[in-house]
């Protein structure tokens, strides 16, 4: 992250530079500062990447093996494109069920996938049911980049969105980034999506296949019988509801997925929180 230098501090910093420019000491202090300047950087990248975020999922991300295409990279099933992963490629620390003020829709379309891309906006009645994963920003600020249709490798800056909830990167349809509720453990909980709301733009039903991940990921969240998820999917905008049985009827035939162990991750260190059973905080990050 860059930042701008205070125009009166800078106008002092020539004036001595003007004046002790020949000084040895002068240059001495200048290569000091210089080192002193590249390691408080280097400390504040540190931190910054090894914070964490709860990544709220809500569409076909809600699938831990779909998301392990964007953190791995690859080609998922289904899809014709080739995922380059994340500069972290490991599995979330914690992945959990969480319900966030809002609603899901589906409108645009997917090259990838075919029909309708899932969308989330917060203004709409009742609650989403997502699943969030545990991550650092350096992995969240990945997956949004591909997400974007961007080259990952640049952490985000989240100034914007942690302090007033939004923050619109781009005109895009994944390039808003919002702060979805509450924190939780102490930890904030974002996602992305569009800049506009549901009734903004014409809906359009999703792919069979794409609509089978958010499917699972609704399983494997939460662990609903086929009948309440067909019946919270049948209740998203956009979704026909003639498409839903065949889809959960055939993610339903196959064996549910093991809840996973949580990833033993070095750099993310989790103990109970004081005074609050089952809760988590972050530890000392590496």
């Amino acid at each position: 992250m860059s930042h701008s230098r205070h125009p009166r501090r800078h106008a002092d910093a020539q004036h001595a530079d003007a004046q002790h420019a020949g000084s040895p000491r002068a240059g001495a202090a200048r290569g000091a500062a210089a080192r002193t300047h590249d390691a408080v950087g280097t400390a504040a990248h540190r931190r910054q990447r090894h914070a964490l975020v709860w990544y709220a999922a809500y569409g076909s991300n809600m699938s831990s093996r779909r998301l392990r295409y964007y953190l791995a990279g690859g080609r998922p099933p289904g899809n014709s494109r080739c995922y380059p992963g994340a500069r972290d490629g490991r599995a979330p620390a914690r992945s959990r069920a969480l319900r966030i003020p809002g609603g899901v829709y589906f409108a645009g379309h997917s090259r990838a996938w075919g029909g309708g891309l899932a969308l989330y906006d917060p203004q709409l009645p009742g609650a989403a049911a997502v699943h969030a994963h545990l991550i650092t920003i350096q992995q969240f600020s990945d997956i949004a980049a591909q997400e974007m249709a961007r080259t990952p490798g640049r952490d985000l800056d989240l100034a914007e969105v942690l302090g007033t909830g939004r923050a619109q990167l781009g005109p895009g349809r994944y390039e808003t980034l919002l702060r979805a509720g509450p924190d939780v453990d102490g930890i904030p909980v974002l996602t992305f999506t569009a800049p506009w709301q549901a009734h903004q733009t014409p809906w359009r039903s999703p792919a069979p296949h794409y609509l089978a991940l958010v499917v699972r990921g609704l399983r494997e969240a939460y662990g609903w019988a086929p009948e309440r998820t067909a019946a919270y999917l049948r209740e998203l905008p956009g979704v026909r509801g003639e498409q839903v049985p065949a889809v959960v009827d055939r993610v339903y035939a196959i064996a549910a997925p093991r809840p996973a162990r949580p990833t033993a991750r070095p750099d993310i260190v989790l103990r109970p929180s004081p005074g609050v059973p089952g809760s988590l905080r972050p530890g000392r990050q590496g």
